[in-house]
């Protein structure tokens, strides 16, 4: 899916940034909203596309869906903390040196760390070594977080709970996304300053 950016950007006003329509299928903010498709890849060049234009955001709000790594974990999170879980940052950092994709703090709340990687985790075995790690699993967070620190431009990630991260995670979310979407969109208006 290509980029799709709806509303215009203002300066002194949030952006709005989810994977998929259907996640923001209820937002009505009056704020500008990017879908970049799914992915860290899609992510990273939507959000870094609209970024290098002016004007831009005041600051980024990804609001989406993500996977719980551990039992219990169901509602609306503010994530502290970003990670990616396909990236070996040990092994480059044996090989070159160098650090890549180092964990991104958000913020110092004691927030959950969100898991970000280009695979849908859809079983028992993945979460329980994720789980180790981060409380939340999605697939762009990580990403738009680079690219906002690379723009200096502050992001907040909001995730709702979609499903287990189990094998019955992807019937969970297709049954769950309209709802999670409603959520996520009353959480916007009700947390989201925006001016006429």
């Amino acid at each position: 899916m290509a980029m799709e950016l709806a509303g215009k950007i203002i300066a002194d006003r949030p952006l709005l940034v989810l994977a998929v329509k259907d996640e923001a299928q209820f937002l009505d903010v009056g704020l500008p909203v990017l879908i970049t498709g799914l992915g860290k890849v899609n992510a990273a060049v939507a959000l870094s596309t609209v970024l290098a234009r002016e004007p831009r955001p005041s600051h980024i709000v990804n609001l989406g869906t993500a996977g719980a790594l551990r039992p219990g974990w169901t509602g609306t999170h503010v994530v502290s903390t970003v990670i990616q879980h396909d990236l070996d940052t040990d092994l480059l950092l044996a090989l070159t040196g160098e650090t890549y994709g180092a964990a991104l703090t958000l913020n110092e709340d004691d927030g959950p760390i969100l898991a970000t990687g280009d695979t849908f985790i859809a079983d028992e075995s993945a979460r329980d070594r994720l789980a180790a790690r981060a409380h939340l699993v999605d697939m762009e967070g990580y990403a738009l977080a680079a690219a906002a620190a690379r723009a200096g431009i502050p992001i907040r990630i909001v995730k709702h709970v979609s499903d287990e991260a189990n094998e019955d995670a992807a019937r969970s979310w297709r049954e769950s996304v309209a709802d999670c979407a409603r959520v996520l969109a009353e959480w916007a208006a009700r947390n989201i300053a925006h001016r006429p």
